[in-house]
Order: C-alpha cells, then sequence, then structure tokens
C-alpha cells in the first residue's frame, strides 16, 4: 500500500481556496494535513471546506507540531522569504507561489538556503504546465518550427489580489511585472531554451496605481539571435481578458488561444494545429492540476523538479534589469 504523500498549506487566499486546496482533496496519495492563516475567520471557515482537522495561525507552531513531507507556501510576497526559509530548516520540500521573493537578493537567500540543507524547493509558474503550451513546447523541441526566433506574448486582465498589499511596492515587490510578466517571461525563456539575454528595454506605467505599475511593455534581445516581447496590464482597456502568444520560427509558427500551428513547406502551409482544442478556462484549471501532480511526483522521488530555485534567480535577475530599464528610461545590456 502507498503511503500518501502529506502535505501543509500556508496562505488561505483565493489561489489556495480556488487551486490549490480543491485539486490536492482529489488527488489519490495525497493528504492535506494542515493549513495555516492569520486570518482565523478564514482559517477555520477554509479548513472546515476541505475537511483539514489541523488548523494554525502561526506557521512556527505548525512546523513544530505537524508531520508533513512539503509545504505549499502561498502568503503575500514580503513573507516568502522568511517563510520558505524556515520550511526549509525544518527540512521540507517547499512549492512557493510565484514570484517566488520581492528581489533577488531576497531570492538568492531561499535558493542558498534550500542548497545548502539538500531541500527541493519550486516556484509556481503553472502556465508551464498548460496542455496547450505543454503541446507547443514539444512540438518546437520536436523542429516543426524551425528555430525560434521571436516570441511575442501579452496578458490583459485584472490584477490576481484584491488585497491592499498588493499594489505597495515594499509588500508585493512590483506590480504587474511580479503577478503577469513574470509568467510570460518565464513561458518565453521555456520555450526558447533558456538563452542568454542581451539587452532589456522597459516601458511601465501607472495608470491606476500609485506605488507600483499596473502597465508594462517590455522588448527583449536573446543569445544568439532571438527576440522577446512582452505586454502585461492590469488597466489598458479590453472587454474581456486576453492572453496571448506568438511564436515564429524558420520553418513555421505558433499560437494561442486558442492553439493555432502552421508549417512552411517550400511554397506550400501546412495546418498542423490538432483538431480539438479545449476552452482556456478548462486548460488553466489543468495548469494547476499538472503542476501539483509534478510537484507531488518531485517529493516522492518520481520526477525532477521544474521551476527550480536557480530558474528563478535567473528570472529576478532579468526582472530587476526590467525595473532599471524602465526607471532610468533607457535600453539595459546584460
Amino acid at each position: 500500500m502507498i503511503e500518501p504523500t502529506k502535505i501543509a498549506v500556508i496562505g488561505l487566499g483565493g489561489i489556495s481556496q480556488v487551486n490549490h486546496l480543491p485539486i490536492l482533496k482529489k488527488m489519490s496519495h495525497v493528504d492535506v494535513v494542515a493549513v495555516c492563516d492569520i486570518n482565523k475567520n478564514r482559517l477555520f471557515s477554509v479548513a472546515h471546506k476541505f475537511g483539514v482537522k489541523s488548523t494554525y495561525t502561526d506557521y512556527k507552531e505548525m512546523l513544530q507540531n505537524s508531520n508533513f513531507e512539503a509545504v505549499i507556501v502561498a502568503t503575500p510576497t514580503s513573507s516568502h522569504k522568511e517563510i520558505a526559509i524556515d520550511c526549509i530548516k525544518a527540512k521540507k520540500n517547499v512549492l512557493i507561489e510565484k514570484p517566488i521573493a520581492r528581489t533577488y537578493s531576497e531570492t538568492e537567500e531561499i535558493v542558498n538556503a534550500a542548497k545548502k540543507d539538500n531541500v527541493q524547493i519550486m516556484v509556481g509558474m503553472n502556465m508551464r504546465y498548460r496542455p496547450d503550451i505543454m503541446l507547443l513546447k514539444s512540438i518546437i523541441n520536436a523542429g516543426d518550427l524551425g528555430t525560434p526566433f521571436y516570441v511575442k506574448l501579452g496578458w490583459l486582465r485584472k490584477q490576481s489580489s484584491e488585497g491592499k498589499w498588493f499594489t505597495k511596492k515594499e509588500d508585493a515587490g512590483g506590480g504587474v511585472i511580479l503577478d503577469l510578466g513574470i509568467v510570460l517571461l518565464d513561458i518565453a525563456l521555456w520555450l526558447l531554451d533558456f538563452p542568454e539575454i542581451k539587452t532589456i528595454s522597459t516601458h511601465n506605467y501607472c495608470i491606476n496605481t500609485k506605488y507600483v505599475e499596473d502597465s508594462s511593455i517590455s522588448f527583449m534581445r536573446c543569445q544568439p539571435d532571438s527576440i522577446i516581447s512582452l505586454e502585461t496590464s492590469w488597466s489598458l482597456s479590453s472587454e474581456k481578458d486576453s492572453f496571448y502568444l506568438n511564436v515564429h520560427g524558420s520553418k513555421g509558427s505558433a499560437s494561442l488561444n486558442p492553439l493555432r500551428i502552421i508549417r512552411r513547406s517550400e511554397d506550400q502551409q501546412i495546418d498542423l494545429t490538432p483538431f480539438k482544442t479545449e476552452n482556456p478556462l478548462a486548460l488553466f484549471k489543468k495548469s494547476y492540476t499538472n503542476e501539483l501532480k509534478h510537484f507531488v511526483g518531485s517529493v516522492r522521488g518520481l520526477n525532477p523538479i521544474l521551476s527550480t530555485g536557480d530558474e528563478a534567480l535567473s528570472r529576478m535577475k532579468i526582472i530587476e534589469n526590467m525595473y532599471r530599464s524602465a526607471k532610468e528610461n533607457s535600453e539595459i545590456k546584460i
């Protein structure tokens, strides 16, 4: 009989209630043994809803008194570093919701602690696990698009949290870049096999916000000769949430939503688009399911971690240069 993987969740906001807990409770061989939140009303309500017996308002008490192998950290970003390092010192494998931290230096502290104590950390980059994006990655790897040279991505939607902390720089670390831009950056780097960035040019705008950017546009030149273009916004006018991704290669192009794949062959265009595609909401939900399955598998030793601490360090370095470019109003050479 397979023993269940025991997991705890710290932070019971929207992402835990809508995604993490419902998915974990449905997974076989997984037992959510404890939950923690500083808001007592939310803590008891969520614990009752998902049938979790052990509840804590202090995560340090939970680390001392509850037995589990892995923990999900889904708290405000300003608390990530302290909570993650304490979990690492307690020898717990950690899934940290994006962004891993507010800054590169905070990220470095978390990553170094994990290496020192030989603990696995994974950063929540669920869009990598979206089925249509996973299929696109496999098509690129198979060479069907040739050498990809231009990736253009955009995400226009309301901010991911209505919490007051979310638009305060000292709490969140930044605005739409750390909410949506970091996800798009991760997808672009992953699809291009993590090229080195040569230059970054970013423009930020505070249209409806005071302390952090609510719209951002970036242009990046990569080694040897590829380009990434990103646009993210909480405030640009749109009838509905908009997420798009275009990849152009030497032999063809692909785009979503919905997924469409066109390969060029001599003077013809061949449509390689799958016959059936799911709706974006179902794909988004499956991205979290696949991500959590992967995390549990890594805790069990069945698969290596994806979206590692080292990758998070690389992303945060790029993001800090995006902010620097916007502040200095100039292109930054890396």
